[in-house]
């Protein structure tokens, strides 16, 4: 991730696009991109690593998961999620299981399963 996103301002956004979303509303363009990068930089603190891609597309996306590291082409462990899905499932609102089972997460790859590392503490 290039750019380190302070607590404070994680949080604030966070709290911002979860209120929306409850609400039924989409959140801010801002708060949702700030929410979607800081839980990205909070599973990357939490399981460091190269074997595993999370993408949150327009926002972010970060390599997680100790194992065989990829470095050119597609990854063979991809996961792809969009934002409020992502919030809901790194913040606990909702299980891993049931937005794959929607399927409101794409994952193809062995190893690309986040079920043991979410919820996510913020």
């Amino acid at each position: 991730m290039a750019h380190r996103i302070d607590t404070a301002e994680g949080r604030t956004a966070l709290d911002a696009a979860r209120a929306a979303l409850a609400a039924g509303a989409k959140p801010a363009r801002a708060d949702a991109a700030t929410a979607v990068r800081y839980l990205l930089q909070l599973l990357d603190e939490k399981a460091p690593g190269n074997s595993v891609e999370v993408r949150v597309p327009p926002f972010g996306a970060v390599q997680v998961v100790q194992g065989p590291r990829h470095t050119r082409g597609t990854p063979p462990n991809v996961i792809e999620l969009d934002p409020a899905t992502w919030i809901a499932v790194a913040t606990g609102a909702e299980s891993w299981s049931a937005a794959l089972a929607d399927g409101r997460i794409h994952a193809s790859g062995t190893r690309a399963d986040l079920d043991d590392l979410l919820p996510l503490r913020y």
